[in-house]
């Protein structure tokens, strides 16, 4: 089997002073990748500084025989994103892959939920993103070569409760990363989205805060939504997956979504405890009438959501030839 390598590539890998972040950094530099290695929060909820982690994981690495440089700017600013671009330029003269892995997660009712909280997700995860890949773009462009791995969740593909200002900002780095992928094709720019899970703080923090929600119902002996699972559940299920999700299983995907030999852009992947699958948006073949009415959309909506059939749109081109496909169907009587 052929080694997948990245001698001579570099690599910035941000929020990598700990968990998910650092295996990506240390598999990218295991592999030859030259690294920028960013970290700032000291907590989950993106409180205090840490500015040590970063250099701790940059020594690591350089002790092993790699190359690294640590930066502490703040992603959810543009002076940070830039600053942590320039650093790998001044480094080593270019940029080849981007892993925005940086995050912070809070929990909040939305009835609770202020627009300072809001706004501060956004900032941290989708900002983040921005402010890092805007600066990196033009030097892809103009070497004709780049990989991009964005970080979603689950929240922003599938919901979670509590979570709609982080659901909402990993969300829209689903839509973020469709658009880079289309603009970045005539470059050799490839950009993909992941939704990792593995035993981090941040994981260990949102289990903790299930448990005292279930626990806080049973304690009001109020009934818990469809679905949900009792505190006792939720601790033996949390001890479960903190134990076997290890975040080195998740780094192999990053590794080869940043490698050369990468043949998607655009793509969702899920993955954790050694699981990969693909996550896609699929479009029904649904119902099609020329004069509809509400009462149609009530007497076919069976028909409408069949999946059945569907397709997975490679663009919004592919959604209006759909429509288009199915108004030629039609004549006038």
């Amino acid at each position: 089997m052929t080694e997948l390598r990245f001698d001579g590539r570099v690599a910035i890998v941000t929020g990598a002073g700990r968990g998910l972040g650092k295996e990506y950094a240390l598999l990218l530099a295991a592999r030859g990748a030259r690294l920028v290695v960013t970290s700032r929060a000291a907590s989950v909820s993106g409180a205090g500084s840490d500015v040590s982690s970063a250099e701790m994981v940059a020594r690591e690495i350089r002790d092993a025989g790699g190359e690294a440089v640590a930066v502490t700017s703040d992603v959810a600013t543009p002076e940070g994103g830039e600053s942590i671009v320039q650093a790998a330029l001044d480094a080593y003269g270019r940029i080849d892959i981007v892993v925005n892995n940086a995050g912070v997660s809070l929990d909040d009712p939305f009835a609770d939920m202020t627009l300072d909280t809001f706004q501060a997700m956004i900032d941290m995860h989708l900002k983040g993103a921005f402010h890092v890949i805007r600066p990196a773009w033009t030097t892809m462009r103009e070497q004709g070569y780049g990989r991009v791995i964005n970080t979603s969740s689950s929240a922003g593909v599938w919901g979670v409760a509590l979570k709609a200002h982080y659901g909402a900002a990993k969300s829209g780095l689903l839509g973020f990363t469709r658009v880079l992928a289309l603009e970045g094709a005539k470059d050799n720019i490839k950009v993909n989205v992941i939704t990792p899970t593995g035993a981090t703080r941040m994981l260990a923090q949102s289990l903790a805060n299930a448990q005292q929600e279930a626990e806080a119902l049973e304690a009001r002996q109020e009934e818990a939504s469809a679905g949900s699972v009792s505190a006792a559940q939720l601790t033996g299920l949390g001890e479960m997956i903190m134990s076997r999700f290890d975040p080195a299983l998740v780094a192999p995907v990053v590794a080869f979504l940043a490698h050369e030999d990468c043949p998607v852009s655009g793509e969702i992947y899920t993955l954790g405890g050694g699981q990969v699958s693909r996550v896609f948006i699929g479009m029904t073949k649904g119902y099609f009438n020329p004069m509809l009415s509400p009462e149609d959309v009530r007497d076919h909506f069976a028909e409408i959501r069949d999946e059945t059939g569907y397709i997975v749109p490679a663009h919004s081109g592919d959604e209006m030839a759909m429509f288009l496909q199915a108004a030629a169907t039609w004549s006038t009587p």
